[in-house]
């Protein structure tokens, strides 16, 4: 069993969002995973085992297993072509089966593409979009009336809610322990907080109580399920948007996703990595 730090979403071989990848011939058990998962401490780690020509990959946060997450995929296909060579993999999911392709940069330097599972989006329930407004001490007009509040779906459920204001977003704050019951009650994986600052840039922040994180730096699910609700409500019927993220928490990141126009498709995300220096 091998295990590799990899920062997957960097900017310019800085920042990115940490991920754990263990590369094993079986896959340990559940409550090791989850031990080894809270050891790393990082948002998520992902556990990888051959299946014939194919891996069979799980995703586990320091207090729970989530069934998708794109970062730590960007980083396995990373890890997979280091240790196998560049081109197609495919991953099989709990619920699904994607395919990531490792490209070799040169210099040691790996990035990572994905599709992801099919998208989909709904408007938020009021009880839910009331409650995490009052714990984010948002107030209804702080939210960007152009992107009607949903749960956007790519794989895992995210709420997505789009502010007005870049300020407003690079000043958020909110009561971990409070958000961290609304998510788990309501199912969600993250709160995706986002600002469009056009149509192919768009700044974004990612609360992760529910996984035991304050923050993400870094989240290629969540701009999956935001990718595919934007593409819904005709704000992008298709074509390529960078979303940036992490740089309030120093960890500057760049996701990059590529709509398709088919309804409820997957998400092309990619993205830059870097190893994890063993001082950081």
């Amino acid at each position: 069993m091998t295990t590799v730090k990899i920062a997957a979403f960097s900017l310019n071989n800085a920042g990115g969002n940490p991920a754990g990848v263990v590369i094993s011939d079986s896959m340990p058990t559940g409550p090791h995973m989850q031990a080894i998962a809270k050891d790393i401490g990082y948002s998520e780690t992902a556990f990888l085992e051959p299946c014939g020509d194919e891996w069979r990959i799980r995703y586990f946060a320091p207090e729970q297993e989530v069934p998708f997450c794109g970062h730590a995929t960007i980083a396995s296909a990373a890890e997979l072509g280091r240790q196998y060579g560049a081109g197609h993999y495919t991953l099989i999911l709990n619920n699904a089966k994607i395919t990531v392709e490792a490209i070799d940069q040169g210099k040691s330097r790996w990035a990572g593409v994905l599709t992801s599972p099919p998208t989909r989006s709904g408007p938020a329930q009021k009880e839910l979009l009331s409650s995490c407004l009052k714990t984010f001490n948002f107030d209804s007009i702080d939210i960007d009336p152009r992107f009607p509040p949903a749960i956007g779906s790519a794989g895992a459920s995210h709420l997505l809610l789009g502010l007005k204001d870049r300020q407003t977003l690079s000043a958020m704050q909110y009561d971990y322990n409070t958000l961290r019951d609304i998510m788990l009650e309501h199912g969600l994986t993250t709160v995706n907080l986002f600002h469009c600052q056009d149509e192919k840039v768009i700044y974004s922040r990612n609360p992760f109580a529910a996984g035991g994180v304050y923050e993400d730096p870094a989240t290629g699910a969540a701009a999956a399920a935001l990718s595919g609700y934007l593409r819904d409500i005709g704000w992008i019927p298709a074509g390529r948007i960078s979303i940036f993220q992490g740089q309030e928490m120093g960890r500057p990141s760049r996701i990059t996703a590529d709509i398709n126009i088919e309804p409820g498709s997957g998400i092309r995300i990619s993205g830059d990595t870097r190893s994890i220096k063993p001082e950081e």
